[in-house]
């Protein structure tokens, strides 16, 4: 239990019949009249819903413990995703509908943090940016502006972006996990 007071972003709480809810933003708010209070987003851990909820100030919440691990990637099982404790070597078989957008960016070998609240996976979280190479793309005709100077491509995980022009095929690029925005070249 804590208090509306204490909420902080990233916290989750479970709320209306134990689901669980990640804390985006939060506002404290004591307006000239009428008691206080806490104005918040929340998203749904679960089914990625994000709402606006208002609590008083003061009120006791449901606070959810949150194991946040981070873990390797190690192979494909079928349609399950196999993640490697880094500490105690365990290995977690994690459905593809779990994983969700991350598995556009996962190699064999890059680290990811899950989170597990009593032995459920809730959610799969990549850093903010990865780099991968490309595995696909058509050579980029000078000139040709008419789709914004940039051209599709494959990357090594099969997922495709939008690339400028001057990208070729091997050339290993950073991308955005969140938005799968190019953004830039990878000096090696």
């Amino acid at each position: 239990m804590a208090s509306t007071n204490d909420l902080k972003n990233g916290m989750v709480l479970k709320l209306e019949g134990g689901q669980l809810w990640s804390v985006v933003e939060f506002q404290h708010v004591k307006p000239g009249k009428g008691p206080a209070f806490v104005r918040t987003k929340l998203k749904n851990v679960r089914s990625g819903k994000i709402v606006d909820k208002t609590f008083n100030a003061g009120v006791k919440v449901d606070t959810a413990t949150v194991d946040r691990r981070d873990m390797q990637f190690s192979y494909m099982d079928g349609d399950y995703f196999v993640f490697m404790d880094m500490e105690t070597y365990d290995q977690l078989h994690i459905d593809r509908q779990t994983v969700g957008d991350a598995a556009n960016f996962l190699v064999e070998g890059f680290e990811a943090t899950v989170a597990q609240h009593e032995g459920e996976v809730l959610y799969v979280e990549l850093p903010a940016s990865v780099e991968l190479t490309v595995a696909q793309t058509e050579p980029g005709v000078q000139g040709d502006r008419s789709t914004g100077g940039t051209k599709p491509a494959v990357l090594e995980t099969g997922h495709q972006i939008q690339v400028p022009l001057f990208i070729t095929t091997g050339e290993k690029i950073k991308v955005d996990t969140r938005t799968s925005d190019y953004l830039g070249r990878v000096n090696s």
